[in-house]
């Protein structure tokens, strides 16, 4: 057995397939001695090759999130501004009590929209370039969580911002707007542990 035991460690090094199902034992036949030669590489290539699966995710996560910071942008703007009407990108600041007021919420409501647009062509553009790269690996789970990611910071970069720092609009103005500013941040915190929760599970891969 010993004059195999350079040909083990040889296959060792090189991460053998059969390495990766077992704890393989050469054992010295005359000193009775035991090899343990499968656990350290073991561990060291399922690392390894954690590593890598997360590096060649980057582009689809990427795309994901961008798809998503756009998207959760225009449901702000199509359900709160536009069909509810609660608020508009200016309203606490610049009520709309006149014509002027209200014109000038209509165009920061455009630029609003265009900066979702913007995100949302970015995101389209990163996804078509992760789909020609062969080493990427096409994942619903990576793709959907990446972009409940992407809804999320912007439900929180935009709370943060817009509501409690500068103040300009509120997602319901009234008795309980800080309420429902909250409620905003907490949207866009649950949003984004539930999308990383999703990109911790086993990808689910699609064929391509």
């Amino acid at each position: 057995m010993r004059q195999h035991l350079p040909q083990l460690q040889k296959q060792i090094a090189n991460k053998a397939p059969f390495f990766i199902t077992t704890n393989l034992q050469a054992e010295d036949s005359a000193s009775k001695k035991s090899y343990p030669v499968g656990k350290a590489c073991l561990m060291r290539s399922v690392m390894e090759t954690s590593n890598q699966t997360s590096n060649h995710r980057t582009p689809l996560i990427a795309a994901g999130i961008f798809l998503g910071v756009g998207l959760g942008g225009f449901v702000d703007g199509i359900l709160l501004h536009q069909i509810l009407q609660w608020h508009h990108m200016l309203s606490s600041i610049q009520p709309l009590i006149n014509k002027s007021n209200i014109d000038l919420n209509m165009v920061w409501d455009g630029l609003f929209d265009a900066f979702d647009w913007v995100m949302t062509v970015i995101g389209v553009l990163l996804l078509w370039r992760a789909g020609g790269r062969d080493d990427v690996p096409w994942s619903s789970n990576t793709f959907f969580g990446s972009i409940l990611i992407g809804a999320g910071l912007f439900n929180l970069v935009e709370g943060l911002i817009d509501h409690q720092i500068l103040g300009i609009h509120h997602v319901k103005p009234g008795v309980h707007q800080l309420a429902w500013d909250l409620g905003f941040l907490a949207s866009g915190v649950l949003l984004i542990v539930v999308g990383w929760l999703i990109l911790q599970t086993l990808p689910k891969t699609i064929e391509k």
